[in-house]
């Protein structure tokens, strides 16, 4: 049996931007298809021209030459080809050996599949950004934490919920230690993240109100939290503790969302989670 050769990563991402060429069909992107036309789609010039760049060095690159490729120009090409998330990092990682940076705005809700199913897990489970915004929740995560649903789209932040919603710190009997792991978590994730921009913003203005995160932040700890343990102590049915985790999850258009999964532990935490949640699971 026979091995497929390897394709050069420059010889590869030549043919991947003639195919992608060879797809775009003119009236897609304002263009006269015109009677001349020797191939289906697009043109190099035609190419060049709506990605701004020089028709040589867009030819050069078809060519498989080794030649400088800038995040910008890449960009550029993505949009003039009409590329899908899928082939914008595909165009990335061929390029440069790397995946490309994940587009900065989140959007603003969930696939209807991903809702489905966090809709039928019985235990709370929550979708969010990695600047944890939260996006999505289910009826558990109501009754655990509150309604996201009357908060500001600018409020539903696990973080900032954290250390400004006293209702929520109330019922955590260990929430020095456990936020003190969350900024950590956070700071962890602002430095991973392509543009950060956003993630300041949410750090500046939370230390403006609350001298706590100021103090945390300010000792500067670090800490991957892929899974942990939440106690909650409720004022009805005593403490139930939760054991949860977070797995990554990429929506149809190129985002990834965390989404955590809450679960209590065997015995005692079962059984009275298992009431709390009575009226509000399937």
């Amino acid at each position: 049996m026979t091995s497929t050769p390897r394709i050069p990563r420059r010889a590869e991402l030549a043919q991947f931007l003639r195919t992608r060429r060879a797809r775009v069909r003119p009236a897609e992107v304002g263009l006269p298809a015109g009677t001349r036309r020797r191939t289906p789609g697009l043109r190099r010039e035609e190419v060049a021209r709506l990605a701004d760049v020089g028709v040589s060095w867009y030819t050069w690159l078809e060519q498989g030459r080794d030649i400088h490729v800038s995040e910008p120009l890449l960009e550029r090409l993505a949009r003039a080809l009409r590329l899908t998330p899928t082939e914008r990092a595909h165009l990335f990682e061929l390029a440069h050996g790397r995946p490309a940076a994940r587009p900065a705005i989140a959007p603003a809700r969930v696939s209807e599949a991903l809702q489905r199913v966090i809709d039928d897990y019985p235990f709370p489970a929550l979708v969010s950004t990695r600047r944890w915004d939260v996006l999505a929740w289910n009826a558990p995560a109501v009754v655990l934490y509150g309604d996201f649903g009357l908060l500001p789209p600018e409020r539903r932040n696990g973080l900032w919920s954290l250390f400004m919603n006293p209702d929520r710190r109330a019922r955590m009997p260990g929430w020095e230690a456990d936020a003190r792991r969350a900024v950590a978590g956070f700071r962890l994730d602002a430095a991973r993240a392509a543009d950060r921009t956003e993630f300041d913003a949410l750090v500046e203005e939370l230390a403006s109100v609350s001298p706590e995160f100021a103090r945390f932040w300010g000792e500067h700890d670090v800490v991957e939290r892929p899974e942990g343990l939440k106690v909650i102590d409720h004022p009805d049915l005593g403490v139930i503790e939760f054991e949860h985790v977070a797995l990554m999850h990429s929506e149809p258009d190129g985002h990834q969302l965390r989404v955590t999964l809450y679960s209590p532990r065997p015995g005692t935490s079962t059984t009275r989670a298992r009431k709390l949640f009575r009226h509000v699971t399937r």
